[in-house]
């Protein structure tokens, strides 16, 4: 199992974002200092907290990020031209030695698809077309593609990526079915959000494996992180700051009805949610449950420090005990 860190680029209202870009190279190069292989950032547009977007950050951040992996999770795909998308990753892949990874999700807030224009109904549309568009175009050849919603006429792009073909593609979706075939049919992996239980993840588990067969295909499943010696101290802190953030994303509507998204319906449910999947306990624990993970066919974890107002000493708290704790037991390969 290899691990990544996910960045906080989403502050609480009325923080200064720029204020807060020493912090994150203080992570990433913790993380690339403790054995991490990747960092990642989210995105959202128009939302209610100031929001770093994430590839130009994280090409800011690429020399502390030594060689470590830098992705999307997620990149919000139907808003954007393919064309655009195309050229910025592999703008990425070129800053980055070749070490991009292109995170692609489908959106779910209903202002973020007004605001550009973009219907919500054609989204599962547009993403589809995007991605094979996206990869003709990595292809570094001419381009045909008459498609429902974009067209290109023999062009190539300016800037072919450093990694043949291109950076790989993650499709970030739900734990359901269509969600799982969705990543298996069009990604190189299937970034699943962090609410899902293991018992949910194993059942979707197999949906993919009926797609995939035996052909290449990283499980990246993400998870939240607050460590301590004493569980019930690491418990209050996780429930704490995730909360706030939780209560804030909830001013949008939830991607879908699944019961992987029920940590929205309020704080009783996002408790349950965060015993059942959330990694807030001590480094013991966290060492088995991602071994018991890797035993379900989990490649890879992508996990959260911080969340809202969640101090930088106690993010570093963390990642220390993760460093000399955690990351010993899970496999040279972590």
């Amino acid at each position: 199992m290899r691990c990544g860190l996910a960045i906080m680029n989403d502050f609480p209202p009325g923080t200064v974002a720029a204020d807060r870009v020493a912090a994150l190279r203080e992570q990433v190069r913790f993380a690339a200092e403790s054995g991490f292989s990747s960092v990642w950032m989210l995105q959202h547009y128009l939302g209610n907290m100031p929001t770093l977007q994430p590839l130009p950050t994280l090409a800011a951040l690429s020399g502390d990020a030594g060689g470590m992996e830098v992705g999307t999770n997620m990149f919000i795909l139907p808003l954007r031209h393919p064309v655009e998308v195309a050229e910025s990753f592999s703008t990425l892949d070129h800053l980055t030695g070749g070490r991009a990874v292109a995170g692609f999700g489908m959106g779910y807030r209903e202002n973020e698809f007004a605001a550009f224009g973009v219907p919500m109904d054609e989204r599962v549309d547009r993403f589809t077309e995007s991605v094979g568009l996206v990869r003709a175009l990595w292809s570094g050849e001419r381009v045909h593609h008459a498609g429902k919603h974009f067209r290109l006429d023999g062009e190539r792009i300016s800037l072919p990526p450093v990694r043949p073909g291109g950076p790989r593609v993650w499709v970030g979706a739900g734990a359901h079915k269509t969600g799982a075939r969705r990543a298996a049919t069009l990604g190189d992996g299937w970034i699943v959000p962090p609410h899902v239980a293991p018992d949910r993840l194993r059942r979707m588990l197999a949906t993919v494996r009926e797609v995939r067969g035996d052909r290449p295909f990283e499980v990246v499943l993400r998870r939240e992180l607050v460590l301590d010696h004493d569980p019930e101290r690491a418990r209050h802190i996780g429930l704490t700051a995730r909360g706030a953030l939780t209560r804030a994303y909830g001013a949008y509507n939830a991607p879908d009805k699944t019961e992987a998204y029920r940590h929205l319906g309020g704080d009783a449910a996002a408790t349950d949610v965060a015993d059942e999947s959330y990694l807030f306990t001590d480094p013991a624990t966290a060492v088995a449950e991602l071994n018991a993970l890797a035993g379900l066919g989990v490649n890879r974890v992508i996990l959260r420090a911080q969340w809202y107002d969640l101090p930088q000493e106690q993010v570093l708290r963390t990642l220390d005990l993760f460093r000399t704790e955690v990351l010993p037991h899970l496999g040279a390969d972590a």
